[in-house]
């Protein structure tokens, strides 16, 4: 099987407009999602990551604090998972809660062996 990364992007405002009680009912989706893919041996790892940061560039020069995008381009955090196609890793991020939000999406990538 392939290793696929999922980026998480967007979401916040829909979590920013829901009742605390709305709020833990959205993470039980995230985890029941995410307990369904790790009973089929597709999980390998997947957390959120911290608004704050660093970007580091010109040769390790210039240090800039993050995030660096705006909105919903910014990356709230990654999965890991293991599918036999780009497409079937595709079809397995179609039931991730994110997708409820307008302004939410997933940019699947196939990790590569070096």
């Amino acid at each position: 099987m392939t290793k696929y990364l999922y980026l998480f992007r967007g979401g916040d405002k829909h979590m920013s407009e829901m009742s605390p009680e709305e709020q833990q009912k959205h993470m039980g989706e995230w985890t029941t999602w995410m307990q369904g893919l790790a009973e089929k041996g597709q999980l390998i790892d997947g957390l959120p990551l911290h608004g704050a940061g660093k970007q580091v560039s010109g040769g390790g020069s210039v240090i800039t604090d993050g995030p660096f995008a705006e909105g919903a381009e910014v990356v709230g955090g990654y999965l890991m998972v293991k599918a036999e196609t780009l497409d079937e890793a595709t079809e397995m991020s179609k039931g991730c809660p994110i997708l409820q939000a307008d302004d939410g999406h997933i940019e699947v990538r196939e990790i590569m062996n070096m």
